[in-house]
């Protein structure tokens, strides 16, 4: 094998490589942004705890759940590192408005702030 072909083989295993960790990353991202949609859905009508474990339970194992309650509005982030691509993080965000007559973790004016996961 001369060393043009041993670099070009390289290059191959290193573009697979990068490819499926693009398709990887993709997939988390998705399942990032579907969870914090449902999360933030379940909060808004009232069901924090609910929020919670299917945000875990629809996002990619070992991820970052963070539902933040500000007044009447709810922003639900949920985030994950790739592992097949060190220090790429991908993440999802959804916002949501609470139903009438919902009221979660005291007056207003409190910011309570329900994390989970991996600081």
């Amino acid at each position: 094998m001369t060393v043009e072909a041993a670099l070009a083989l390289c290059s191959l295993v290193l573009v697979l490589a990068l490819a499926v960790g693009a398709v990887a990353a993709a997939g988390a991202q998705l399942r990032c942004i579907d969870a914090a949609r449902e999360a933030a859905r379940l909060v808004a009508r009232g069901e924090p705890d609910r929020a919670r474990h299917a945000a875990e339970a629809i996002a990619p194992g070992g991820a970052r759940v963070d539902i933040r309650i500000v007044g009447d509005e709810v922003t639900v982030q949920v985030s994950r590192g790739i592992d097949q691509l060190p220090g790429l993080i991908v993440s999802g965000q959804a916002l949501g408005v609470l139903e009438p007559g919902v009221l979660i973790g005291g007056p207003p004016e409190t910011e309570p702030r329900l994390s989970s996961g991996p600081p």
